[in-house]
């Protein structure tokens, strides 16, 4: 009986051996309308100190706004308007540890991202950067950090780009654009309150929610396509399908997509993105292009990767009567294309999920060039 248990208990862990990543995941989240009021009551619990402040890292879209007024502000805490006009930069990141760090005697007792992709990247690269030396450009890769972040919290204003429950942090670098992947990454609190969607621009709404969709495509295409992802990455699809192609209230739109975002960004937990993301990184790295419109602009000409995704997606601009932009790469050198190139390049795992482990016989300097010259 005991060599038999002995047997199972063999077989078990043969089954059971293997690369398998133990994932983090957002451990609280609170879905509502109004419930960005909770925030001050979430905090509390949280707060070490009257000297270790809250730091609020706002969208400054939202300046002299009523959204301001109802952030809870006590002792020592400090609202810090930024432009998302830009991708966030390792150097920026850097800039606001050494603000934090000299103008307060003890560490944050927490790192709030009020906003889209770009206020939530941030928010998560400080909250790691606190706790580790350095530069933020050293962490840029894949299980880098050592040291846990500080207690931070993610509040999306927008929806698409799954920056809210994510591992990762996307950085424009000396070097490359890279995301901080790693197990310190993830907010430890999420607040989705579909009412902080309101009056977002229909072409920025447009662009990001196209993020969540080309995750999905992307994600569903891949080689690294498993259970978990799947179940994700359909379920984010439909939804995106529901707000960019069907007739629903403003109210389901908002409550539909922020859910989808966060679907889409639980996809590739256990896969990857593929050639749009890969491709619109050069961009990005190169002329600044937001990541949003960035991944718009590469995926109308991946057709030959994602036929039924790309004649969907131009199904829903046509629906949303959307006119991307021509000539952005019209008048670059041969030296900006290679940049470009070389970025898009070094994003393997990317190339593998869409193409396998031998991409690099498929995917060319020469190839690469063919796409962008079109965008």
């Amino acid at each position: 009986m005991e060599e038999e248990k002995d047997l199972q208990l063999e077989k078990s862990a043969k089954r059971t051996k293997g690369p398998y990543r133990n994932f983090p995941m957002v451990p609280r989240v609170v879905f509502g309308q109004g419930s960005f009021d909770q925030l001050g009551e979430i905090l509390m619990p949280h707060r070490n100190s009257n000297e270790a402040p809250a730091i609020y890292l706002v969208d400054d879209v939202f300046k002299n706004s009523a959204l301001i007024d109802r952030i809870p502000i006590l002792y020592q805490d400090r609202i810090v308007l930024i432009s998302a006009d830009k991708e966030p930069k390792t150097g920026q990141v850097d800039d606001l540890v050494s603000t934090i760090k000299e103008d307060f005697s003890e560490l944050p007792s927490a790192i709030v991202g009020i906003g889209g992709g770009t206020l939530l990247d941030l928010a998560k690269a400080v909250a790691i950067m606190l706790n580790n030396e350095g530069s933020s450009s050293n962490y840029q890769g894949w299980d880098l950090v050592h040291n846990p972040a500080v207690y931070h919290v993610g509040i999306p204003t927008i929806s698409g780009t799954g920056a809210e429950v994510s591992r990762t942090t996307v950085l424009l670098g000396p070097e490359k654009k890279l995301g901080i992947n790693s197990d310190f990454t993830p907010f430890d609190q999420v607040i989705l309150d579909p009412d902080l969607l309101h009056g977002v621009p229909k072409e920025q709404w447009f662009y990001t929610g196209m993020d969540c969709f080309i995750h999905c495509i992307e994600s569903l295409n891949g080689t690294y396509l498993n259970a978990f992802s799947q179940s994700y990455g359909e379920k984010a699809l439909e939804l995106c399908e529901e707000v960019f192609l069907g007739d629903i209230s403003d109210a389901d739109s908002r409550d539909k997509l922020m859910m989808a975002s966060w679907h889409g960004g639980m996809s590739i937990a256990y896969s990857q993105v593929g050639v749009a993301h890969a491709m619109s990184y050069g961009l990005s790295y190169l002329l600044g292009t937001r990541h949003g419109i960035g991944n718009c602009l590469v995926f109308q000409h991946l057709g030959e990767y994602y036929p039924d995704g790309v004649a969907k997606f131009n199904e829903m601009m046509e629906k949303h009567d959307i006119q991307l932009p021509k000539g952005i790469c019209a008048n670059l050198t041969d030296d900006q294309f290679n940049t470009m190139i070389k970025v898009s390049m070094g994003m393997v795992p990317l190339w593998e999920n869409a193409l396998g482990k031998d991409w690099a016989k498929y995917i060319t300097p020469e190839k690469l060039r063919s796409i962008y010259e079109k965008i």
